[in-house]
């Protein structure tokens, strides 16, 4: 069987910081080519320099993956470079605290254009070229522990994680004949950037009156909104390369995912008791 990534070609939008880096960084390792996609040229750039001075092949397309067209330009120019894509990150987004009663239609158009559209563009412009290929390939859409599990303070951030898990389990059967593996990351807490980066890159005309430009500590969130320890995003980057290399569905990155994931499973199975019923 062929390595999942000994010179085939990986593509990861939001691939300038955080996990994307770390994913794009974690590929390389393994002797991928990349295609690396993020809104902000200059951490882009960055990135890039980071995993070419590892001796890695890149190609970097500035991209909003909120635009449809954008993300089909991505994948144009990937196949342009490299000839073929095998694996594809969807994984650009963006955090968004508040309570959802006082969330505006700018904050719902935001956050769903970036996290969830920006999945379902990467979906259109990706997967049918991987089954044209015919050579298999594996696709990874980024969600979140709020994915699986409603939080407070998370509402409109849940919703949009929430519709990439369904998306995903649903891409997960139709590719599954086709040889091509699917996969959803569902992280807790990483340490990453993701608060101040959701503000600076917020489009003008998506801002409600009187929202912040940047914020003023780069580690700023709503105390208790996801519990949980911090882990680095090279751990995260790993759980992706072992998800890849196993074809699993699920990916999780903190052991007390498992207590809450427990707790909901039982909910909902307790509707089920005579009394209930």
């Amino acid at each position: 069987m062929a390595d999942p990534f000994q010179d085939r070609v990986a593509v990861v939008t939001g691939g300038g910081s955080g996990i994307g880096a770390a994913m794009a960084a974690a590929f390389a390792a393994r002797g991928a080519r990349l295609v690396l996609a993020d809104i902000d040229p200059a951490t882009l750039e960055r990135s890039a320099a980071t995993v070419r001075g590892a001796g890695a092949d890149v190609l970097t397309v500035r991209t909003d993956v909120g635009e449809a067209a954008q993300v089909e330009a991505l994948a144009e120019a990937a196949v342009a470079r490299f000839g073929a894509v095998h694996v594809v990150c969807n994984n650009a987004g963006i955090a968004l605290f508040g309570h959802l009663v006082d969330a505006t239609p700018a904050d719902w158009e935001y956050t769903m254009r970036v996290n969830f559209w920006g999945v379902v563009h990467g979906v259109q412009a990706f997967a049918p070229r991987l089954i044209a290929q015919g050579q298999g390939g594996h696709i990874v859409n980024t969600a979140s522990m709020a994915g699986l599990v409603g939080m407070e303070w998370l509402g409109v951030y849940c919703a949009s994680k929430f519709a990439v898990v369904g998306l995903t389990e649903s891409l997960h059967r139709e590719l599954k004949p086709h040889g091509i593996g699917v996969s959803v990351l569902c992280p807790m807490i990483v340490q990453t950037d993701i608060n101040r980066n959701s503000v600076r890159n917020r489009p003008a005309a998506l801002r409600n009156p009187g929202d912040p430009l940047d914020l003023p500590e780069p580690e700023a969130e709503v105390a208790g909104a996801m519990q949980g320890g911090v882990i680095g995003v090279e751990e995260v980057a790993r759980r992706v390369v072992r998800a890849i290399d196993r074809n699993d569905l699920y990916v999780l990155t903190h052991s007390e995912q498992r207590g809450f994931l427990r707790r909901r499973a039982e909910r909902l199975d307790r509707m089920f008791d005579p009394e209930r019923w």
